[in-house]
């Protein structure tokens, strides 16, 4: 079976995944009280991330029936995802304590009921911010150029071809486009800690 072919199967699988693990347990939502918990933009961050290189390697092994060699900027791309999901989550835990101590449980923003997933992937406290559109964006067209770049080069993944073939699928990242990414990351989590920073003048 054509390489190409592979990777749209294995795309659309592991994507039907991800939505019966949203639609079941919430994959995609904050640790939230509201009735319509918020969608998060870490954790989406992650899991798209997750979706792109992890059908990308999949796809690769089944078409070539080698396993590739990752390169440093994948690794470093994925890692950029989980250190924001961690770093969200700490966030969430020390303002939740905060929250609890001074019984202002409702006012954390991640306890405010969603709008939809655009929306509130965009927003924080104040309304749809420019500092999450950008990060936003920057992994959207990234994760597009990284799927067209797979699609490309696995169209000429065979079972017989040779292992520099099968380790080129997924494209090398450049040490400036992984800083782009790093650094609208690092923007989004140093506003994220300032979401809240105003509860404790805040009374119930």
């Amino acid at each position: 079976m054509n390489g190409q072919i592979i990777f749209i199967i294995t795309m659309v699988c592991i994507l039907a995944l991800i939505v019966y693990l949203q639609v079941k347990y919430g994959l995609l939502k904050d640790a939230s009280t509201a009735d319509k918990k918020p969608y998060s933009f870490a954790r989406t961050q992650l899991v798209w991330w997750t979706w792109i290189v992890m059908s990308s390697f999949v796809a690769t092994v089944l078409s070539g029936g080698k396993v590739p060699t990752l390169w440093e900027s994948t690794l470093i791309l994925l890692g950029i995802g989980s250190l924001t999901t961690v770093a969200a989550r700490i966030t969430d835990i020390s303002d939740g304590n905060i929250a609890a101590a001074t019984e202002n449980l409702n006012y954390l923003s991640r306890n405010e009921n969603g709008e939809s997933f655009i929306i509130d992937i965009l927003s924080d406290k104040t309304g749809v911010s420019v500092h999450r559109l950008q990060a936003v964006l920057f992994n959207f067209v990234f994760g597009l150029w990284f799927i067209y770049e797979v699609w490309k080069a696995i169209a000429k993944v065979k079972a017989d071809v040779d292992q520099s073939v099968i380790d080129h699928v997924m494209p090398l990242i450049e040490p400036k486009n992984l800083a782009l990414l790093g650094l609208s990351a690092s923007t989004y989590l140093a506003l994220k800690t300032q979401e809240n920073k105003d509860i404790n003048n805040t009374h119930p």
